[in-house]
């Protein structure tokens, strides 16, 4: 529930961010990849990791709603703007799962090799073996909140097959797997400038990319 400094108002859309940000996870891999895409705005992003924050519980029934949550408590805890990502792995043969539960997959020790055995292991259960049995999709929502409970929301996805085993180590959670549509190379296999690098230079590719790119047209500036 929302605090009486924390409500949501009807402010137009497009708010603009300056200044700091909270970048509202503590996951370190996630916190990464998005200061390399806010570098270019002269954002100044901060975890909610490093400010000691609480990790709100993730009661929502979307990624949307899940980044929403994280991103208001952020917000209204550090009294400053706070940027949050929901994302996971959605398997067209598992129904969606692992979905807005792909870290609870990994378990309270984060083991993403273990989730991505436990997908593995669901697909061939099914006797899902061709790669057009195995399709999935990233899905990426960004949420930026201020303290005042106005809300900016975006959302992105990448098409792929899942491989196994996995290949790379690069990236983090299930990308050693993720093959996406048109290239030879998982996620796992690709440096941070092929996975998320912004456009002009980069496809900006990954579904984190791409939210990310929405995101920026509405609500950052270039210095």
């Amino acid at each position: 529930m929302l605090t009486q400094s924390c409500r949501r108002e009807a402010v137009p859309a497009g708010r603009r961010i300056t200044g700091r940000l909270v970048i509202a996870t503590h996951n370190r891999g996630k916190l990464s990849e998005m200061r390399e895409l806010l570098a270019a705005y002269g954002v100044d992003a901060v975890s909610a990791g490093e400010l000691g924050l609480a990790e709100p519980e993730e009661i929502g029934k979307s990624f949307t709603e899940n980044a929403r949550i994280k991103a208001l408590a952020a917000a209204c805890a550090s009294a400053t703007p706070a940027c949050a990502d929901d994302s996971g792995l959605v398997v067209e043969a598992l129904g969606g799962e692992p979905g807005i539960h792909s870290a609870r997959w990994a378990g309270s020790d984060k083991d993403f090799h273990a989730a991505m055995q436990k997908v593995d292991s669901a697909l061939r259960s099914l006797n899902a073996a061709a790669p057009e049995q195995r399709r999935a999709h990233f899905v990426s929502a960004l949420c930026v909140a201020w303290p005042d409970g106005h809300v900016e929301e975006f959302e992105g996805r990448v098409d792929g097959t899942l491989v196994w085993p996995p290949r790379g180590d690069k990236g983090f959670g299930y990308d050693p797997m993720f093959l996406p549509d048109g290239f030879d190379r998982t996620f796992g296999e690709m440096d941070s400038g092929e996975k998320h690098g912004l456009p002009p230079r980069g496809r900006g590719l990954s579904h984190r990319a791409r939210a990310f790119i929405k995101l920026a047209k509405a609500c950052l500036e270039r210095p």
